[in-house]
């Protein structure tokens, strides 16, 4: 509640309230705050606050004049379009410490699309086309999104022409982060049972990797239900959000899955890609990389890890835990350029020893003799600049540039290291 323009307002209509129900003002205006805290749309954490002291509220807004959706702009109320829905998730959030079910998708015109959250258990379904009024539009990540709370109607109307159809069916490389409603069939490549800290305390997830004949994505299933490796499963009702950079495919209590009869085509190993391509995408799960090492970059060879998160130390410090007995760990930092483009390579202790020609003691001993752990990472450097490395991975692209996660690393055993030199010299 940063703005007093926005302050100003929660407390008019916190007035507003207090004087309808007879309630203390500014109990009611502490119930609106807590609610715009977690998102909820301002119609809505009314509506929800009217309902705790049992009032139904002042009558909805008169109907005001249909608009197109390219005529919507950030902070419109009172808003009234015809659309054909795109998209319908379900999923239930915690708003303001209550459990809520909510509706998500993409909702169409002929002059454009827009995101929608629906508060209410309106009749929202893929394909359908409806004239809904009385919503609102607020921002979310940085683009409009309507909004429809407790005084929004949405009732049935004729066809509405839409910019494009609804998608049904899609493949996992057509996914992307905020898609709701998603239809997907796919392989169970792993699957894993797993305990994390929730906002409830320890919750039992599942979580793993899907693939199709087109890619390979991660999954979490927030109901942690049994996954056999290797079923072919149909998802009806999930949803994409990103983690780590790249989409993950999520399950929640409204999602459908059923393991199909029929096998889904999975390619035996993750497909190849230039970085270039796989940069323009924004990244990828699962794929392999070739390159030339250009550079082995300053924390590499060996690492002093925190014991609690496994995050990197500097003098016995961790930026979460404060001073903690360090274990001592080997890594890899390095720059991959393939002609196309260039990523950012981390590798962790196996690959690290791997690339080393030797273990960790090994490299302890090698630290010792030259009173200086540089020493670790100059002969990490000699042994792998110019060299050219064939590398599987996740990619993800950020502010900082592309990373690569490294779980597989070969080095390509073939007379490219003239080739390497010259990508060297032409930087």
């Amino acid at each position: 509640m940063g703005d007093t323009q926005g302050e100003t307002n929660v407390a008019s209509r916190a007035r507003e309230i207090s004087e309808e129900v007879d309630a203390d003002v500014e109990e009611v205006q502490r119930r609106l705050e807590n609610l715009l805290e977690y998102s909820v749309p301002l119609d809505e954490a009314l509506r929800t606050v009217r309902r705790r002291y049992e009032s139904d509220g002042p009558e909805p807004s008169q109907q005001v004049e249909t608009r197109s959706l390219e005529e919507l702009s950030i902070g419109d109320s009172g808003v009234s379009v015809e659309v054909k829905v795109l998209s319908a998730g379900r999923r239930s959030v915690n708003a303001g410490g209550e459990l809520t079910v909510i509706t998500e998708g993409v909702v169409a015109d002929s002059s454009g699309e827009i995101s929608y959250t629906s508060w209410e258990d309106h009749p929202l379904e893929a394909g359908a086309s409806v004239a809904i009024e009385n919503a609102e539009v607020r921002e979310w990540n940085g683009e409009p999104q309507l909004n429809l709370g407790g005084g929004a109607r949405v009732e049935a109307t004729d066809d509405v022409e839409a910019v494009r159809e609804p998608p049904g069916e899609r493949s996992l490389e057509e996914l992307e982060d905020g898609d709701r409603g998603v239809e997907v069939e796919a392989k169970v490549v792993e699957s894993e049972e797993r305990t994390i800290d929730g906002r409830d305390g320890e919750t039992r997830i599942t979580s793993g990797t899907l693939g199709d004949s087109t890619a390979r994505l991660p999954f979490t299933d927030w109901e942690n239900r049994a996954f056999d490796e290797g079923d072919a499963v149909r998802l009806e009702n999930s949803y994409v959000n990103e983690y780590r950079g790249l989409p993950q495919v999520n399950m929640g209590e409204y999602t459908e899955v059923m393991v199909l009869e029929d096998d889904v085509d999975v390619g035996s190993a993750p497909p190849e890609t230039s970085i270039a391509e796989t940069v323009e995408k924004g990244g990828d799960f699962d794929v392999v990389v070739s390159g030339s090492v250009l550079e082995i970059k300053e924390g590499s060879g060996i690492v002093e890890r925190c014991p609690d998160c496994g995050r990197v130390v500097k003098k016995g410090s961790c930026r979460s835990h404060g001073d903690v007995d360090s274990d001592l760990d080997m890594r890899v930092k390095a720059v991959l350029d393939d002609g196309t483009g260039a990523l950012n390579l981390i590798a962790g202790r196996e690959l690290t020893e791997k690339i080393y020609g030797d273990t960790l003691e090994g490299a302890r001993e090698e630290a010792r003799e030259a009173m200086d752990r540089q020493a670790v990472r100059e002969t990490i450097r000699e042994r792998s600049v110019g060299s050219r490395w064939r590398v599987r991975g996740n990619v993800s692209v950020g502010d900082y540039g592309a990373n690569i996660d490294a779980n597989e690393l070969e080095v390509v055993d073939t007379d490219v290291q003239e080739e390497a030199l010259e990508v060297l010299e032409s930087v």
